[in-house]
């Protein structure tokens, strides 16, 4: 390896390719591996013909103004602004998401309604008599929101998600993706929009209108313009060679290939698991188990080309009723247009699963079989309007958090932490569920860290104490 290359980064998803670009702007040599022969990750776009798809709803908000910079520079008029319908369905009825009152009110009825107003304030007056904290997600939900709105869609979806009973949940999942959310919360919403408040970041969101991984292809085009930039891709690591206290040596298979990479700094966005499994010396036996006892939730998508011109008026539709296999649709052309031709579309289903699990297993004959089976009983597709179909795999999809998972994963970073110039990033390299802009947040915290030599908090990206997608579009 070139002795300029000094700081090695692993996995060219959005938290490593974000550092890249930092590291890039700041005239610093450095060295990406990526399994793939692609970037981008999780955010990939996969084209097929005339039609492209993310491998999942990929849309872009944030509180930072830094992130939209950072974007608005490499995208320009390739970003573009969208307007947002997401909603669940449920018992046959389409409910808004986020929840808007009148919507949610009309469709469970009086009944219903009364219920749902019932537990919540029950909920209320046994908060002011029992000071107890919540061991688990159902616990914290049902304690938030009340045992009738809990049950409409948190409990069912969570569970759909996770492959686990909401009891074996970490009431961290709570906190990290609807803290704040609450029914004052949509009163308080309701109000906005009825004086005609600004648009918030509910209502809009910023999206590439090629895919979300147009923003990791101008990188890489920034990038290998820069001489001093290499990305390897069909790229991985074998070995991390370490002497206690810093990595010293990195051996990357490519194409077949070992090589010896001597870095003064890594970045890993890999999965945790992975990245101390291939440690030497090997990390104590209490380590090992710990990254045994961390798991992820795999995720499979099948994407469906249509011979019509619309689906739904949705970018997404969840789905948490048990008997509908899958959990999510999107409609990508309902992103952008240029995601399909103009008299056609598609969409992507998306399962969660474990890894080699039925569905995981499942060919893509039989996957379609499955799917159809629904998408024609919910009146959404005809089997003739199909033109093709094409499956994807993701393993590392989701880190998950089960009642022990913060034991576990606080062992594993408190002993990686003796490595000086290691730093973790991402979704799977930090194992922490982030959205897209707290993975490029984490990147570019990663690379400041090294270039400014100051070590940046990064398990503070995405800790803020309020709902995930407050905020307003600029």
């Amino acid at each position: 390896m070139n002795k300029k290359k000094d700081i090695l980064i692993l996995g060219a998803g959005p938290a490593g390719m974000a550092a890249a670009f930092e590291l890039y702007k700041a005239g610093k040599s450095f060295v990406i591996i990526e399994k793939n022969e692609r970037v981008g990750g999780l955010a990939r776009t996969f084209q097929y013909g005339e039609f492209r798809t993310d491998i999942g709803p990929h849309r872009f908000f944030s509180q930072n103004q830094y992130l939209y910079d950072f974007i608005e520079d490499l995208l320009d008029k390739h970003w573009i602004r969208i307007d947002r319908l997401t909603r669940f369905y449920i018992n046959g009825k389409f409910f808004l998401y986020p929840v808007e009152l009148k919507n949610a009110l009309l469709n469970v009825g009086f009944y219903g309604a009364f219920r749902i107003l019932f537990d919540y304030f029950s909920q209320r007056i046994k908060k002011v008599f029992v000071n107890r904290n919540p061991v688990s997600f159902e616990e914290q939900v049902v304690s938030d929101f009340g045992r009738a709105l809990a049950e409409l869609n948190m409990l069912n979806y969570t569970e759909k998600i996770w492959g686990l009973h909401c009891s074996e949940i970490s009431p961290d999942w709570s906190k990290q993706r609807i803290k704040g959310l609450s029914l004052k919360e949509v009163i308080k919403k309701t109000i906005i929009k009825s004086k005609g408040g600004p648009k918030t970041l509910v209502d809009q969101f910023y999206y590439p209108d090629l895919g979300t991984s147009l923003i990791y292809e101008k990188i890489k085009e920034r990038i290998l313009m820069y001489a001093d930039g290499v990305l390897r891709f069909n790229s991985h690591p074998v070995k991390i060679i370490n002497d206690g206290n810093k990595i010293t040596k990195v051996v990357v298979n490519t194409e077949g290939n070992n090589q010896i990479i001597k870095p003064k700094f890594v970045i890993s966005s890999i999965p945790i698991t992975e990245f101390v499994s291939l440690l030497e010396p090997k990390a104590p036996d209490e380590i090992l188990q710990a990254i045994k006892n961390l798991k992820f939730r795999s995720h499979v998508s099948l994407f469906i080309t249509l011979n019509k011109p619309s689906v739904f008026p949705d970018q997404w539709i969840y789905f948490p009723d048990k008997e509908i296999p899958f959990g999510r649709i999107m409609e990508p052309k309902n992103f952008s247009k240029k995601m399909s031709p103009t008299d056609k579309t598609s969409l992507l289903v998306e399962f969660f699963c474990w890894k080699n699990d039925k569905i995981w297993n499942m060919s893509k004959k039989d996957l379609l079989e499955l799917s159809m089976e629904w998408l024609e009983k919910l009146g959404f597709v005809k089997r003739d309007e199909v033109i093709k179909a094409f499956i994807s795999k993701e393993n590392y999809a989701y880190p998950v958090y089960d009642l022990n998972y913060k034991e576990n994963s606080g062992k594993v970073k408190d002993y990686l932490g003796q490595f000086k110039n290691l730093q973790l990033i991402g979704r799977a390299g930090s194992f922490r569920y982030n959205n897209q802009d707290h993975a490029l947040e984490m990147g570019i915290l990663a690379a400041r860290s090294i270039i400014e030599e100051k070590q940046y908090n990064l398990e503070e990206v995405g800790a803020e104490e309020e709902y995930f997608e407050r905020g307003y579009v600029r």
